[in-house]
């Protein structure tokens, strides 16, 4: 891997959990380049012929892999939008961890967007991890709109995990999803804004094959002046189930809105929303300061906890 500063490197352990080239797969990004690259037994990673995107190949059976993806931005006013195709064969298990983070020190306005499409293969196992985070200390935006485009076949299984906790200016997260028979997607979003900045989670789940399932799960802090749009479109169109749920904390001048859309296009479709949006009650806040916490840590202890 190549020679990283500090900024990049603990940009890295942020959103991977590595400070160094990690054991198996990887492929990390830097600055629109690659920094290093490797392949494993029963993983693949060839970078695409324009630069702008990788192809990743599990072989069946696979057990145990991890396979590292991240993105590091540090050069403010680069602007970048990067494909990357995922083949996971029939029958295997393996963890992706994603994500970009991006450190912009100056006024030009950063961006990277992450178009991910995954094939899973017949029960094929997948647990993708992406982090984003924005930090620096320039005037700059900090831009990030992933997409994530699954295509679930018969008796697959996908976890995701999302996780966007500080720094992002605006986002606009979009996840489209298509499940075969006895296809299984969860989906765990935690998601915090504040000052002025703008998140947007779009949801679209096409639950296709007979005892397909669906759980779209969203926990989000809206601070200060900052916005958020949650929107979920689950279609039934099978013998199926489809659960999405927005639970959501506005603070100070905070806004959130959520939209649901559920359709059921077959006699055994199962669909359910939810959406639970509020403050921070204050006998929580009072419980806390009681136990000698300021009224701030009392807060941040409840924020804390809710996205955990």
């Amino acid at each position: 891997m190549a020679l990283l500063d500090t900024v990049k490197v603990n940009l890295l352990e942020a959103l991977a959990d590595i400070r160094e080239a990690p054991s198996g797969a990887y492929n990390i990004r830097v600055d629109g380049c690659s920094a290093g690259c490797a392949n494993s037994e029963y993983v693949t990673i060839t970078p695409k012929p324009d630069g702008m995107g990788l192809e990743i190949r599990v072989a069946p059976g696979t057990r145990g892999e991890k396979v590292y993806i991240p993105v590091v931005v540090g050069r403010s006013g680069l602007v970048e939008t990067v494909y990357n195709d995922f083949y996971i064969g029939e029958d295997a298990d393996v963890e992706v961890v994603a994500g970009c983070g991006i450190h912009n020190d100056g006024a030009a306005r950063s961006q990277h967007d992450g178009i991910h499409t995954f094939y899973l293969a017949r029960n094929a196992r997948v647990v993708y991890v992406e982090r984003h985070l924005g930090e620096g200390e320039g005037s700059g935006e900090r831009v990030l709109n992933p997409v994530t485009d699954l295509h679930l076949g018969p008796g697959s299984r996908m976890e995701m995990e999302t996780v966007q906790l500080r720094g992002v200016d605006s986002t606009r997260r979009l996840t489209q999803a298509v499940l075969d028979e006895d296809a299984t997607l969860i989906v765990r979003e935690k998601l915090m804004t504040h000052g002025h900045q703008f998140a947007e989670t779009r949801f679209r789940v096409d639950l296709n094959g007979a005892g397909s399932k669906a759980h779209l799960i969203s926990r989000s802090v809206a601070k200060e002046d900052s916005s958020q749009t949650f929107l979920a479109t689950l279609n039934g169109n099978n013998r199926c189930m489809g659960h999405s749920e927005c639970d959501a904390i506005i603070m100070d001048r905070g806004c959130v809105r959520s939209v649901p859309e559920v359709t059921a296009n077959h006699v055994d479709a199962s669909l359910i929303h939810e959406a639970a949006i509020g403050k921070i009650a204050g006998e929580q806040i009072i419980k806390l300061m009681t136990l000698g916490l300021t009224e701030a840590e009392a807060e941040a202890q409840i924020v804390n906890g809710f996205l955990r």
